[in-house]
């Protein structure tokens, strides 16, 4: 397992807290988002767990190459799933 830099783990939280669950999304933002997937990419992640609610509106896997797990898409899918199920 491995998370962001520390330096970048400040940015990433204001990007949240300030923009996100304030309903901004901006490109500079998106922009730090990809730089950190990446970097992560860079030190061996094979994909990344977007596990706050909101960071699926910024990021979405057209915007980089490594595989990305949208929590709150996966729980929705599974709530789906098992509502529909006989």
């Amino acid at each position: 397992m491995l998370v962001p830099d520390t330096p970048n783990i400040a940015e990433l939280d204001r990007i949240i807290f300030d923009e996100l669950c304030h309903g901004e999304l901006h490109e500079r933002s998106r922009r730090c988002y990809v730089e950190a997937i990446e970097a992560l990419a860079a030190r061996g992640a094979q994909g990344v767990i977007l596990g706050c609610t909101e960071i699926g509106l910024l990021v979405t896997p057209p915007d980089t190459g490594v595989a990305l797990y949208d929590t709150t898409r996966l729980h929705v899918e599974a709530a789906v799933e098992y509502a529909l199920a006989e």
